[in-house]
Parts: C-alpha cells; sequence; structure tokens
C-alpha cells in the first residue's frame, strides 16, 4: 500500500503542472501513467505539428521569394529528414516532462496503467495507492467514426501521423477542423496533394469572416477542399486507399496514398474504472463543477478528460485551480470567459472571448471594428498582408471579444487576451504606446478607430474652432 497526499493520473499537461507544484509544495505525490511522459501535447500534438508546421514554412518562404525580390525557387524536400525534425525537437523537450526530473523533484513515478478499487483507492502496476485527493488528468484521444470499412484500412491519426516517414503522393484528410487544416496545409507544402473532406465547413468554431481568410489562402496553394461532403465507405486500394463520398445528392469515390482521420477528440475514461470511485462522467467526458470537483469530491479532473476547451493551455489553467483548492483550500473557480485558441495555419487565426454572433446573441446592440492588415506598414515591408484584426464591443465600450486572422494572430492576441480578462474597454488598447513598425499596430490601429465616429464630426469642428478663438 502506498500512502499519499495527492495522487495524479496522467502526465499531460494538466497532471505534469499538478504533480511538479503539490511536490515542491510540500505534498507527498504520486504520478501514474500508462503511456509517454508529457503525453498528447508532447508527443503527438502541439509540439510535433509545429515543428511539421515550421519545415513546411520554410518551404514555401522558397517558393514565395520573389514577392521580396529575391530568385524564387522550387525547394528539394527530404520528407524522412523532416520528420526526424519533428522527432529531435520532441526529444530536446521531454526531459523537462520526464520520470527521472519528476523523480528528483521527489514524485513517486508509476508507469502503469491506473484502475480505482474504491473511493480512495486505485491499483496500478501491481500496487495499491490511497490518497487523499486524486486527479484525473488522462486527456483525450481520436475519435475514429464509426465509417464501414475505416477499421479495416491503415489510417492516420495525430498519434500516428508524426512517424510517417514517407511522403505521401496523396494525402486525404478527413476533417477539416484545426488538425485537419494544419496538417493539410503542412503535407502540400512539403510536396503532397492534399484533399480534405468535411462535413459542414473548415474551422467551425471560428469566426466565418477569418475563416475565410484561411480558406483562401489554402485554395490559393491547391489544397482541394471539399465542405458540405460526408464520408460514407472506405476501401483498401493497392496503392492506398479509397473513400466514397456523398455531395449534393451524388456519390464520388477518391483515391489517395495516405487517409488522415481528424474529425476529433474523445475523453479518454476507459479503464479507469469510475465506477467504482462513484465519478459520473458521459461520452463527452468527466462531468465536475465550478472548482474541478467530479461527483467524488475527494477526486478532481483536469484538462481534455473534462470535455471542456481541450487545449494544453487550459490544462495548465485547470491544474492552477486545482492546487489552489486542494494545497490552500481556496475556494479558486474556472473562467471560461477569456479562453484563447489558435489555428497555427499561414496565415495563423486566433480568438479570444466571444464570436461576433455569439455577443450579438448574448448583448444584442454590439459594435465590431476590423482592421486589415494592408493598412499596417509592418505587414506591407514584409509582403504578408493577408487578414485582419477584429474585435466586438458592448454599448459602453467593454471588449467582449477579438479575433485575428494573418501573421502571427497567435502572438498578436495575447493583449486581447489580459484586456477581456480584465474586463477592460476599448480605450486601454488605444490609449497604449506601440513600437512602430510592429504588426502589433493592427490592434492599436483597430482600437482608435473607436473613436473615429465621435471625434471627426462636424459638432467636433464647431468645438474645436470656438475653442481656438481663445488660443
Amino acid at each position: 500500500m502506498i500512502s499519499v497526499d495527492i495522487c495524479v493520473i496522467g502526465a499531460g499537461s494538466g497532471g505534469l503542472t499538478v504533480a511538479a507544484g503539490a511536490s515542491q509544495m510540500g505534498a507527498r505525490v504520486a504520478l501514474v501513467e500508462r503511456g509517454e511522459m508529457g503525453g498528447d501535447c508532447l508527443n503527438y500534438g502541439c509540439v510535433p505539428s509545429k515543428a511539421l508546421l515550421a519545415a513546411a514554412r520554410a518551404a514555401q518562404s522558397m517558393r514565395r521569394a520573389d514577392r521580396l525580390g529575391v530568385e524564387r525557387h522550387d525547394p528539394r524536400i527530404d520528407f524522412a529528414r523532416v520528420m526526424a525534425h519533428v522527432q529531435g525537437v520532441i526529444e530536446a523537450i521531454a526531459p523537462h516532462d520526464s520520470q527521472e526530473r519528476f523523480e528528483g523533484l521527489g514524485v513517486r513515478v508509476i508507469r502503469a496503467e491506473a484502475r480505482f478499487t474504491g473511493r480512495d483507492t486505485i491499483e496500478a502496476g501491481g500496487e495499491t495507492i490511497r490518497a487523499k485527493r486524486f486527479v484525473i488528468a488522462t486527456g483525450s484521444s481520436p475519435l475514429v467514426p464509426p465509417v464501414p470499412g475505416l477499421d479495416k484500412v491503415l489510417h492516420l491519426t495525430n498519434e500516428t501521423v508524426f512517424a510517417n516517414t514517407v511522403r505521401p503522393s496523396h494525402l486525404l484528410v478527413i476533417g477539416g477542423g484545426p488538425i485537419g487544416v494544419e496538417m493539410a496545409q503542412a503535407h502540400r507544402r512539403l510536396g503532397a496533394a492534399v484533399t480534405v473532406v468535411e462535413k459542414f465547413t473548415i474551422l467551425p468554431k471560428d469566426d466565418p469572416e477569418l475563416v475565410d481568410v484561411v480558406r483562401a489562402r489554402l485554395l490559393g496553394e491547391d489544397v482541394t477542399l471539399m465542405e458540405g461532403t460526408e464520408l460514407k465507405r472506405v476501401d483498401a486500394t493497392p496503392s492506398g486507399v479509397a473513400i466514397t463520398v456523398a455531395r449534393d445528392g451524388g456519390e464520388a469515390t477518391l483515391t489517395g496514398s495516405h487517409l488522415l482521420v481528424a474529425v476529433g477528440r474523445r475523453a479518454t475514461v476507459a479503464g479507469l474504472n469510475l465506477e467504482a470511485a462513484g465519478v459520473a462522467y458521459t461520452p463527452q467526458g468527466i462531468g465536475t463543477d465550478s472548482r474541478l470537483r467530479t461527483s467524488n469530491r475527494r477526486i478532481y479532473a483536469v484538462g481534455d478528460v473534462t470535455g471542456r476547451f481541450q487545449f494544453t493551455h487550459m490544462a495548465g489553467y485547470h491544474a492552477g485551480i486545482v492546487l489552489r483548492n486542494i494545497l490552500f483550500r481556496l475556494p479558486a473557480k474556472v473562467s471560461d470567459g477569456a479562453v484563447p485558441w489558435v489555428t497555427y495555419t499561414e496565415p495563423e487565426l486566433a480568438q479570444v472571448g466571444l464570436s461576433e454572433a455569439e455577443a450579438r446573441k448574448r448583448h444584442g446592440k454590439v459594435t465590431v471594428l476590423r482592421w486589415p492588415f494592408h493598412e499596417n506598414d509592418r505587414a506591407l515591408a514584409e509582403r504578408d498582408t493577408e487578414g485582419m484584426a477584429k474585435a466586438v464591443m458592448d454599448g459602453g465600450g467593454r471588449i467582449l471579444g477579438a479575433a485575428i486572422a494573418g501573421p502571427h494572430a497567435g502572438e498578436l492576441i495575447q493583449p486581447w487576451c489580459l484586456a477581456i480578462a480584465q474586463g477592460m474597454k476599448i480605450g486601454a488598447m488605444a490609449s497604449v504606446i506601440l513600437p512602430y513598425p510592429t504588426f502589433g499596430e493592427a490592434s492599436k490601429r483597430l482600437a482608435s478607430s473607436w473613436y473615429t465616429p465621435k471625434l471627426f464630426t462636424e459638432r467636433t469642428r464647431r468645438i474645436v474652432r470656438f475653442l481656438l478663438k481663445f488660443a
């Protein structure tokens, strides 16, 4: 019997943050992980995908160099070396998440599958662990839809696509969410033909106006987008795979060398025996209250397994909430009002707070401001002018949401995250001094445009002329 203060199940972003923080603040901690340390983000998600996108961006920059007066040429791509680069990035970060590091922090690490045997005990690797508090941080896994033939055909998911060292001649992507479009653009830039099949529209959770910017770039790079198209069947062929799709009342068959399934994710709860612990859950995830406690108040859940926003940064945020609750008995609660997310295509697409549609639904009359990058001097200097910054305010000027489609959108959205989290008004963004020339000036110019209808009017001109009489 191992007795600890906190037992964490899952060594992804949320679980590692809880384990490290609790141990360093004096708690006795056990960490149980059945797979790779670092979880999905390090091994199959954020890290490898961004490494692959970086290689794809380098290749594309060669093709577009002529826009800057530099002779362009088609790059020679060694796909196996690209994938070696991806694995090298994982290996460089892995020591930070390793078993050795966490054992050095005083955490008891058990590499085995966890299974609840009671309300305060689990079994893992032949050990029984009793804890005052448990934190379930098992994350999520790729959702594979029940499409006829799919289970009989070799296909890729985010868990296997980065291990593929053979460049697809034609990659078929099922799903037009962030993973699907990122991988579609990356593989196209690295020399593969790519077709994306999406039942509805690509990037459905983002602002449609800004999704149009990304869609235009994908089409401009010869990514085939088949929106409003349903996958009906999958079959193996001598050269790869064939899929049957339905669109506009008819059916068609597409053939490719590789198939990537990216239709969503589901919470990883299988095998945990949550019933024995009295933890309620659904296919969408483990239910929690605002303090991230499950139906068994001794047990918390963080990150993807809760079925909320499935982002690495949210798992880390959840970990902080749980640490305050468990270690300091503070009633810290989750706030979902300023959650940012980014799709790392080129141009990037970032959003925080309410979309325009959500804001109109909740607040009725709102003001929407836009500022295009073709009016930003830095964007003009770099010939990178696609997209815009967009913000939504209520009648009093309080910022409700912001979205950016354009260069470095993931970086540029960050001041808006702070503004929304702190309940700031648009004047705060308009009054800040920013260095020139930067892409970030787009946000300041957008904010300043809030005052344009109020300042540059005939009434203002009359007031100024009157005051100048006394100068």
